[in-house]
């Protein structure tokens, strides 16, 4: 190989000096010798033969030798865009609305479709509708963005979406996982303390949803084994190093709380108490995500936290024994 064509090789030094390697005439032999700026690019274009000791040449013939470094920590380089998230919402509506209807029509008689007291009953005492309706909903959002990002690009997937071991980031905060998953049952009880006294209105929906027996235990199940892997993998995985990559980690910390408080919001009736308490958990998960740089450490306290609401709800209705019946 012609080693003027190879970039990692250095070039001869008699190339650099005689005045018909750069097309120069012999009149020219000091303009030659000494090229000015302007002259530099003209000699890389015609000869590929850059000048003794220019950087320029250096870096384009060594690249390893000029890293680019970005602005941005590893846990916030991902590759998807504003658009990619347009097209991630526009199917997340749409799909829901799909899965919903679809059982509606599967569970619910005609007759019975123009009755809204009768289809909420219906909803509520069907476990498949009233908790299958959003595991399967989660398995649709999980699998588009498996496609989208993981298909399409041939990237890893749970390694883009932020799922790292604890402590890869910053050593100062623990690697154990069982600190995190006591943390989330901590906060759980916090928050219990804090709304004790906050009255919902009536007819609350996840209320009315613990009037059902079956449909009650379904619900904490799914609210220990799929919630917490789905909605943190979404909005700390997911949405949040989008926002932060435009507008800085801080706001999107609280951006990603404030829409995690709200899509709880209809299961409270919009109690705008326990919305904005929920809102404050989103803070602390996203918080926690954004310094250790791992999804896998919000999990934990998600998981925690979901778990000990649980196992308090259990106690306080005796195993769901003492739950106020349908009617």
């Amino acid at each position: 190989m012609n080693p003027q064509n190879d970039p990692s090789s250095p070039p001869e030094p008699q190339q650099q000096t005689t005045g018909e390697s750069i097309g120069a005439s012999p009149s020219a032999a000091d303009t030659a010798a000494h090229p000015q700026p302007s002259e530099v690019g003209t000699r890389l274009a015609t000869t590929g033969i850059g000048l003794p000791g220019d950087p320029i040449d250096l870096a384009a013939r060594t690249p390893a030798a000029w890293p680019r470094k970005s602005p941005l920590p590893a846990d916030l380089q991902i590759f998807w865009s504003w658009l990619h998230l347009v097209a991630f919402a526009a199917f997340g509506v749409l799909s829901f609305a799909v899965v919903q209807i679809g059982l509606l029509l599967y569970y619910v008689p005609p007759n019975r479709l123009r009755n809204e007291a009768e289809i909420e009953r219906i909803v509520l005492s069907k476990p498949m509708l009233a908790v299958g309706t959003m595991v399967i909903w989660y398995a649709l959002l999980f699998l588009f963005l498996y496609v989208t990002l993981a298909v399409f690009h041939n990237a890893p997937f749970w390694r883009s979406l932020g799922w790292r071991k604890l402590g890869w980031k910053d050593n100062r905060w623990p690697k154990n996982p069982w600190l995190y998953l006591g943390s989330g049952c901590v906060l759980s009880v916090l928050v219990f303390a804090a709304t004790a006294k906050m009255q919902p209105p009536e007819n609350v929906p996840i209320e009315e949803l613990f009037k059902y027996k079956n449909t009650a235990m379904m619900f904490m199940a799914m609210a220990v084994l799929v919630a917490p892997l789905v909605e943190e993998t979404v909005f700390r995985g997911y949405l949040y190093p989008l926002f932060a990559k435009s507008l800085g980690v801080a706001t999107s910390i609280v951006i990603t709380g404030i829409l995690f408080g709200l899509m709880h919001g209809a299961q409270l009736g919009w109690t705008w108490g326990l919305v904005t308490v929920l809102v404050v958990v989103g803070i602390v998960f996203t918080f926690v995500r954004a310094r250790t740089g791992s999804v896998f450490a919000s999990f934990l306290l998600h998981l925690g936290y979901n778990s000990m609401i649980t196992v308090l709800t259990v106690l306080s209705t005796e195993g769901f024994s003492k739950i106020p019946s349908a009617h």
